[in-house]
């Protein structure tokens, strides 16, 4: 009779430890720092949110934030790095439109999904792209633009981030729309992209308002239309695409953060907690704001179908233009 009761005792003991585990396991967690993979090289709109939020997730966790910059192919090197992390809690992903909505579309192949391979931890918010050309360029608006590019095609140039980007899909629709051509000069990020837009190598590029907006109030680069539907109160002189000529034209460039599939949720949901808090901080909102984002409020769930909508949109968009990669 005590054999038995001593055998029930050490076996629900037993059982009770196991259940224990995963709480322990969680309580124990950041155990080390965290690391937030940007799939852009450095200076990109990515990357500048990801050390800004970083900043101050780090301090709230109890750890540290190592931001990883590993840019190329349109984001989709750093994801599928991403993709393949462990599922533990320790690893997040920059993600934006291009890595989470386009690529999936574009390239022939990349190595993951950007719906199956990862888990919806936070939308950032969405920023419009605004179009920009040197401050010694002969465009002096959009419509000098699509009139040289029609009078001589194949000769003006755009950079972008990377072949995939919202910036080369901007600049695809506005070809597909307006009618006129252009050369794609695709870079591996914002960051060098733009730098060679001021210095005159390349004639004009699209890139959203977080990258240009320093540029534009310095003087350094013009800005000639904004991709929004309506004009932006941080540039209201600016005319959107649309009001330069072509209508119905509209591209939002967004950020977000994810974590690999199969991360805990109970780490998810913290994760999502403590990011949705520092957006909501007026500091965070100000500076977003001040970047030309619109600061999101969605819940994870929410955030997921979006990015399934955004999926299905940019396939039609790529599928109408004929878009292909160089």
């Amino acid at each position: 009779m005590q054999r038995r009761t001593l055998v029930r005792s050490t076996v629900a003991s037993a059982i009770a430890g196991a259940l224990a585990l995963p709480g322990w396991a969680q309580d124990k967690w950041p155990s080390k720092p965290l690391t937030y993979i940007v799939p852009f090289p450095a200076g990109g709109t990515t990357d500048i949110l990801g050390r800004l939020i970083g900043q101050k997730l780090g301090p709230v966790l109890g750890t540290t934030i190592l931001v990883d910059n590993r840019g190329g192919a349109g984001g989709s090197i750093g994801s599928e790095l991403a993709s393949r992390a462990p599922a533990d809690g320790y690893t997040l992903l920059g993600g934006t439109v291009s890595s989470h909505a386009i690529n999936i579309s574009l390239y022939p192949k990349i190595g993951y999904d950007p719906i199956k391979s990862f888990t919806p931890v936070a939308l950032i918010g969405t920023n419009p792209v605004v179009l920009i050309v040197g401050q010694n360029s002969p465009y002096k608006t959009l419509q000098d633009v699509l009139a040289a590019a029609k009078a001589k095609p194949k000769t003006i140039s755009s950079a972008s981030a990377g072949s995939g980007t919202s910036q080369h899909l901007a600049l695809e629709l506005l070809g597909f729309k307006s009618g006129t051509q252009f050369i794609h000069v695709p870079y591996k990020g914002s960051g060098p992209a733009i730098q060679d837009v001021i210095g005159g190598q390349v004639d004009m590029m699209f890139d959203t308002t977080v990258v240009a907006g320093p540029h534009i109030q310095s003087g350094k680069v013009r800005a000639l239309a904004v991709t929004s539907a309506k004009r932006l109160e941080s540039l209201p002189n600016v005319p959107t695409v649309a009001e330069s000529g072509v209508p119905g034209f509209e591209v939002l460039s967004w950020q977000a953060i994810f974590a690999p599939a199969g991360t805990p949720k109970p780490l998810v949901d913290r994760l999502h907690t403590e990011i949705v808090k520092i957006l909501q901080q007026s500091e965070m909102q100000e500076r977003l704001i001040t970047l030309g984002m619109q600061p999101s409020t969605m819940a994870m769930d929410q955030f997921a179908a979006f990015q399934k909508a955004e999926v299905e949109k940019w396939a039609q968009v790529i599928k109408a233009a004929n878009v292909k990669l160089e």
